[in-house]
């Protein structure tokens, strides 16, 4: 996999051409089946991310993870095994011309009926948040997301990411903020009532996204961002890079970080917080 780059853009060129869609959409239960349908169902069982009456505003950047997520819940919604409806998102930040037509592109050839308003992300935080583009980028994308779905009548947002991501925010977390908070699989939204933000790629990992979207021949957008790519020694990268190398010396280290997560001893953490509310061992340590 290649990449082409320029004008504020660096997007993942597959090797293949493009597959005829009947193709794609096969791989995904068939050659994928393991490693990206059978985790997307788990995820959506284990954590209960979609039950019957739900209408999903699924978020469409034009990246790999967002064109899979789509493909998997129009695979989803064929099984009939949950009654929801679909609405496709994308939250234009002020893409460039060509970028937003390769976006459109990938979504008409994928069948995929995306709704497309602008959010003016880009410009405005080119102007205020120069030191910590992504952040911001990420935080106003979700309230426009998050401000359309409501409108659409929808009750959850799901975006699209993935094994890597969760683990790596753990990750970041620990190392750079010194507290031990992952990436959750849903959340209630607090700014937007009734809304949920759900995640039901948590258990797939990002080189099988990567090898479906080589496979299928499509280009996805990587990121389009202006002001991100300028900036070197992205955080995530660099543990990113960290967890490779870590998986040399020790089998299976991110599946351990993931499992952390889910194995906290409560008798053995000298803090947490809950409810907005710090709390010490020493609290409770001299009760029975």
């Amino acid at each position: 996999m290649s990449k082409i780059a320029g004008k504020g853009c660096d997007i993942l060129v597959p090797f293949n051409e493009r597959k005829p869609l009947e193709e794609i959409e096969r791989s995904i239960t068939k050659k994928y089946r393991k490693y990206i349908w059978t985790k997307f169902v788990k995820a959506i069982k284990n954590y209960e991310l979609v039950k019957d009456g739900d209408k999903i505003a699924v978020a469409v950047s034009g990246g790999k993870d967002s064109l899979l997520m789509a493909k998997l819940f129009q695979q989803l919604k064929r099984t009939r095994q949950i009654s929801f409806e679909l609405e496709f998102l994308v939250a234009d930040p002020g893409y460039h011309e060509d970028i937003k037509k390769l976006l459109i592109d990938n979504c008409e050839y994928l069948n995929i009926s995306i709704k497309i308003f602008d959010s003016k992300i880009f410009e405005v935080v080119d102007k205020i948040a120069k030191d910590y583009p992504c952040y911001m980028c990420a935080k106003m994308r979700r309230g426009a997301l998050y401000s359309k779905a409501q409108e659409l009548g929808c009750n959850k947002l799901a975006l699209g990411h993935h094994f890597n991501d969760v683990i790596e925010t753990t990750m970041l977390n620990v190392l750079y903020s010194g507290n031990f908070k992952t990436m959750m699989p849903k959340l209630k939204s607090k700014n937007f009532k009734g809304l949920e933000l759900i995640r039901p790629m948590y258990y797939i990992e990002e080189k099988s996204i990567k090898k479906f979207i080589q496979n299928a021949g499509i280009w996805p957008l990587n990121c389009a961002c202006m002001v991100a790519a300028k900036k070197i020694g992205n955080k995530r990268y660099e543990i990113k890079d960290l967890i490779e190398e870590l998986k040399k010396n020790f089998k299976d280290v991110d599946k351990s970080i993931f499992k952390a997560a889910e194995n906290v001893n409560m008798e053995a953490i000298l803090g947490w917080e809950e409810d907005g509310k710090k709390h010490s061992f020493l609290d409770y340590f001299d009760e029975d």
